[in-house]
């Protein structure tokens, strides 16, 4: 969706406490929120996504600018935070509520998304064939407010910690250009 001079763009890379806070920190960013999309529930509830049986996906709506920050870019970060290479998992979250996914609009969106997908795939970022499903746009559900910006808020918490910091500094690490500053 084009929100004046931003795109609008819905990605499933796994649990979205990990997603978000990588987004959140890039330049051109207008909105990272997390909620569930691709499912037949209409307006789901965490518990319910987390049960597995409402077909939506953990996901991340982006509005971006795209002078700023391409979709190219936007792309490659995904596919540099999350693993497009096993089907319905991602770690220890297994399900198809974290499947690798890419919501697009319309055919013309759709060949644009796979031939980034199908470049990056080439360059071997990850080693094994990819399975990031590429889903017609569906609703999407904001998550609950206290699932929004959760690293920041809870970012003393084992999962954090453990799973989310070490994720954090790869993007500084290897994306420093590309955040905002202090980021």
């Amino acid at each position: 969706m084009q929100v004046a001079s931003h795109y609008e763009l819905i990605l499933g890379g796994g649990c979205f406490w990990c997603l978000d806070p990588i987004f959140h920190r890039l330049k051109g960013l207008a909105l990272a929120e997390s909620g569930y999309c691709g499912g037949h529930v209409i307006h789901p509830t965490y518990q319910q996504v987390c049960e597995g049986t409402t077909g939506h996906a953990e996901a991340l709506r982006l509005r971006f600018d795209p002078q700023v920050l391409s979709l190219d870019t936007v792309l490659s970060v995904f596919f540099t935070f999350h693993d497009p290479t096993t089907l319905n998992r991602q770690g220890h979250d297994i399900g198809t509520q974290y499947r690798s996914v890419i919501f697009y609009r319309d055919e013309a969106e759709k060949t644009r998304i796979k031939e980034i997908m199908n470049r990056l795939e080439a360059t071997g970022i990850w080693p094994n064939k990819w399975v990031t499903s590429l889903e017609p746009m569906a609703p999407f559900y904001p998550a609950e407010d206290y699932h929004q910006r959760y690293f920041e808020t809870h970012g003393h918490t084992g999962y954090c910690a453990g799973v989310i910091a070490p994720k954090v500094a790869k993007l500084r690490a290897h994306y420093a250009a590309l955040l905002v500053p202090d980021a």
